[in-house]
């Protein structure tokens, strides 16, 4: 989001997404007033890295649960209102609120009903309502239902999905220092933690560890060693000879890392190099054909055609998915892949600011599981990779 140079709240203030392309949107849509309830498209319109410190990590609070809510009128922010928790007065008051209105309240029913009473003053008890019915709770949506029964409610994620697709250079930072990052840390646990005998959970601390050092929240490590195709952090030891992959997500500022790089315990042999070079061929071609106003499925056509030629082809397995506030965020360009969506970006072009993680994966029934995963933006003209290092054999022990 772009920087505001004054701590301003209400009418006047700067707004920090794109209010045009948000408008476009909606209308679109055929919505008249949008009540966003993620953390994350809450974080994006309020300002782009708000996340109320309190409840950065749970939600769950007496017998509800924090539920921010934002209001947004179509074409009109001034009318513009936030029902958060009542301690983010403290946050009000550092000029984090572009929101001309606040609206204290606890818990789910009393968010929902600030927010009823503030479309009952703005007068759209008969409006077409957008929500994100997957991140809004029974009783919140039950509670909008009944007070407004001639309001038509609908489902918002997509537009909302569209308006984020598109990175800004802050974000791309964020997400450029959340995949350095992430990688870094890899590297670094292989090389302080990585000898013979280590297990799984150690490395996976490790890392924990290294990302934490480097600035990012860690969130999340999928890890193999062995000939073992189970991903789940484990006493499992890392034997000589054997080859480990690290699959792990770290984010910055709330933008997410989400990168894979193998590592072996000793020199890699020449089955495992072939192996790997098979993969990375794979990746590399997928980058070939992005770049603005391409067509998102070409990156699928263009990896398929290299992995139909590949030894193990039958065994491999490639997606690409966007990524920025979410893992698997727009562009969506499939709808074959491991996380059920459709694919409706694939025919659609695709716009700089996009950010990709494009995987290919070998469970190889001998080897073990192997697997590079990359992060890559689109720009104008072509592509630019981050944290692009470490993609061979990182040798332990």
């Amino acid at each position: 989001m772009d920087a505001r140079d004054e701590k301003a709240t209400g009418a006047g203030a700067a707004l920090p997404f794109d209010q045009a392309k948000l408008d476009v949107l909606l209308e679109q849509a055929g919505i008249d007033v949008l009540v966003a309830s993620s953390k994350h498209n809450v974080q994006y319109l309020v300002g782009g890295t708000y996340r109320f410190f309190f409840f950065s990590h749970f939600d769950a609070i007496g017998l509800s649960r924090y539920l921010p809510l934002l209001v947004y009128v179509r074409g009109r922010p001034e009318d513009a209102a936030y029902a958060g928790n009542p301690m983010e007065n403290y946050e009000r008051a550092l000029g984090k609120f572009w929101m001309p209105e606040f609206l204290p309240t606890w818990g789910s029913q009393g968010a929902m009903g600030a927010v009823i009473e503030r479309l009952k003053k703005l007068g759209k008890e008969n409006a077409t309502i957008g929500v994100e019915r997957a991140f809004l709770p029974a009783d919140a949506e039950e509670m909008l239902r009944g007070a407004l029964p001639s309001a038509r409610i609908v489902d918002a994620t997509v537009a909302l999905e569209r308006l984020r697709a598109q990175k800004t250079p802050e974000e791309l930072d964020f997400l450029r220092a959340a995949s350095n990052g992430v990688v870094d840390s890899m590297l670094a646990a292989v090389a302080s933690h990585g000898r013979p005998g280590v297990t799984k959970l150690d490395m996976v601390e490790a890392l924990r560890r290294e990302e934490v050092s480097r600035g990012l929240t860690f969130e999340y490590c999928l890890i193999t060693c062995g000939t073992s195709l189970n991903r789940a952090p484990s006493d499992q030891a890392w034997r000589e000879g054997e080859p480990m992959s690290i699959d792990s997500g770290g984010n910055y500022r709330g933008y997410i890392g989400d990168l894979c790089r193998m590592a072996v315990m000793g020199e890699p042999d020449a089955e495992l190099q072939d192996l790997l070079a098979e993969i990375d061929a794979i990746q590399q071609a997928a980058r070939t054909p992005i770049r603005a106003g391409a067509r998102g499925g070409d990156i699928f056509a263009a990896a398929g055609e290299v992995l139909r030629m590949s030894p193990n082809g039958n065994l491999l397995d490639f997606v690409a998915h966007g990524m920025g506030l979410i893992s698997h965020e727009a562009p969506r360009l499939t709808g074959s892949g491991p996380v059920p969506y459709p694919g409706d970006d694939a025919d659609r072009p695709l716009e700089a600011g996009m950010v990709l993680s494009i995987e290919t994966t070998l469970p190889h029934p001998r080897r073990g599981y192997i697997k590079i995963e990359d992060t890559v933006a689109v720009t104008e003209t072509g592509w630019e990779a981050f944290g692009d290092h470490g993609r061979g054999w990182n040798v332990a022990g």
